[in-house]
């Protein structure tokens, strides 16, 4: 896989994924959840970022905006996005989930978990215990929404 300079940071693309800027990623959320909406299917959001010593979201270093969306390349299939949910900031993948999945809070932590080890695997073990990882069910209705 070869780096590949996104707004301004390195990132991965490989066979798994492209990194999208904030506005490419939005789109690819809005015309998602219209779909979802329409096929009666869930989208997962999945959001990470690395928190300061006051909990506020810090901005990224190209080495570690690097190493997140390397984490998040590995934890997703090739037909989810991945990009900057908030450029610099929050680096996202949007998955599609199945029809009608019943066991979706139980899914939502299991991705959660899964990115998270492949993102904290890749960090300096000085960050680690800074990433946060969040993951967003937005459901076939607009008001159907369950964290992990």
């Amino acid at each position: 896989m070869l780096p590949i300079p996104i707004a301004g940071y390195w990132a991965v693309r490989g066979r798994r994924s492209q990194v999208y800027n904030e506005a490419a990623f939005r789109h690819f959320l809005a015309v998602d959840r219209l779909q979802a909406r329409r096929s009666q299917r869930g989208l997962f959001l999945v959001l990470v970022g690395i928190r300061d010593r006051d909990g506020r979201q810090s901005m990224l270093s190209m080495s570690t905006a690097s190493a997140i969306f390397r984490g998040l390349a590995e934890s997703v299939r090739e037909v989810d996005f991945v990009g900057w949910f908030r450029e610099g900031r929050v680096p996202a993948a949007l998955l599609m989930q199945g029809a009608g999945v019943p066991e979706a809070k139980v899914a939502a932590v299991r991705t959660a978990a899964r990115v998270g080890s492949e993102v904290t695997k890749r960090l300096p073990s000085a960050l680690t215990s800074q990433v946060r990882v969040r993951v967003v069910r937005l459901g076939a209705r607009d008001d159907e929404w369950t964290r992990a």
